[in-house]
């Protein structure tokens, strides 16, 4: 196993190694992280809507471990699939307003096991180019041909199902918004080319679900485009600031994963108390509209104030900021400037992001206050000057 070392340290060289940093969240000072010995303000997290340290989520989920246990004990098929699924189920389809919907571990399970359950050898997957992991790793366990279409290039899509309009089985999958870019994929054309080519479509939705929507939908819903959407998946890791994730769909397809999604049939089932502490976020993601106003206005103003200060920022509407860098050591160099001045803000390299556009992802919460922002731009447009990412 020597070969491991020497592959580590070409890693360290290209300033591409990954470590692990021991975090902090704080029950008391929402938006902010302890690193090290360090209290810093958290413009890394995925905790979109500041629920992650909500009273209401962590009680319930505290009472049903004193009733419920720890852990679930097995997978949903056996012995694990205990009364709060099918509470949590329910709600979520009418929340979706969908026939049916099904929990699983996590996005990257359903993900996985969703795609691998729909398609398989004979069959094709159209997958944007900037997916997420998970989508690549579900089709590649699926052994259908898999036909990537540049990043939110219809006409190369279009080129592409014309290609293999004759197979079998054709899924489309997108996410809603992407994870590294923030930027949102063209639905409304995606629903067009599903239709004229009788493919599926599959949206993911972990970046969209408890953001957009009347009551935190998703971005499906923001446009009207949930009946056409045939798989759709969101997360409760994000803005839910919980664990796990959702599928809906109707009937038939709820069924059919739950015979096929090898990913939930071999897994044990989330243990009580985290179902539980979903059905309480879900509660007040559907109420309090006030932090999804809240988190997009900041959204907006703090893109617009680092594209107008000079930033290579990539347009859109969400939470999630990203600054393009370009090489892996200057991210890096600016990362640990910003946690230097009390910003915890994480570099983001390849093979997560091509080659050549290492960034820092500033990822927002409703957690945090205009003040909060309004410093932290300011110590990011004097760092960027110094490091000489601002000319």
């Amino acid at each position: 196993m020597d070969w491991m070392e020497k592959e580590l340290q070409d890693l360290h060289v290209g300033s591409a190694k990954r470590q692990l940093h021991r975090t902090t969240s704080l029950a008391q000072q929402p938006g902010y992280a302890i690193r090290g010995a360090r209290t810093l303000l958290n413009l890394s997290s995925n905790d979109y809507l500041g629920l992650a340290q909500h009273p209401k989520i962590v009680e319930a989920m505290r009472e049903a471990l004193l009733s419920d246990g720890a852990g679930a004990s097995a997978s949903r098929l056996v012995t694990g699939n205990h009364q709060p699924y099918g509470e949590l189920e329910a709600a979520i389809a009418n929340w979706q307003n969908s026939e049916a919907a099904l929990v699983f571990g996590s996005g990257y399970m359903a993900n996985v096991g969703v795609i691998s359950a729909l398609v398989g050898r004979g069959d094709v997957v159209f997958s944007d180019g900037l997916n997420h992991a998970s989508i690549v790793d579900g089709v590649i366990l699926s052994r259908a041909e898999h036909a990537r279409y540049r990043h939110n290039d219809l006409n190369h899509l279009r080129a592409l199902l014309e290609k293999h309009r004759d197979k079998r089985r054709k899924l489309i999958v997108t996410d809603a918004i992407f994870s590294m870019d923030g930027d949102a994929a063209r639905l409304s054309e995606l629903v067009r080319l599903k239709r004229e080519y009788g493919a599926m479509l599959m949206v993911d939705e972990a970046h969209g679900s408890g953001i957009y929507g009347r009551q935190g939908q998703g971005y499906c819903h923001a446009l009207g485009l949930h009946d056409e959407v045939d798989v759709h998946m969101g997360t409760f890791s994000k803005a839910f600031g919980v664990y796990g994730a959702y599928v809906c769909g109707t009937h038939t397809l709820i069924e059919w994963l739950v015979n096929k999604a090898r990913t939930l049939i071999y897994s044990t089932a989330l243990p009580a108390a985290v179902v539980v502490g979903i059905s309480s976020a879900l509660e007040l993601v559907r109420a309090e509209h006030w932090r999804r106003d809240h988190l997009l206005t900041h959204s907006k103003s703090f893109r617009s104030a680092l594209r107008d200060a000079g930033f290579n920022v990539i347009p859109g509407d969400s939470p999630i900021v990203p600054v393009i860098v370009g090489d892996n050591e200057t991210a890096l160099q600016f990362s640990h400037a910003l946690e230097n001045e009390g910003i915890l803000a994480t570099a983001i390299r390849p093979p997560t992001v091509p080659a050549g556009t290492a960034r820092i992802r500033f990822s927002l919460s409703a957690a945090h206050t205009e003040e909060q922002l309004t410093m932290s731009l300011g110590i990011i447009e004097r760092l960027g000057r110094q490091m000489g990412v601002l000319a």
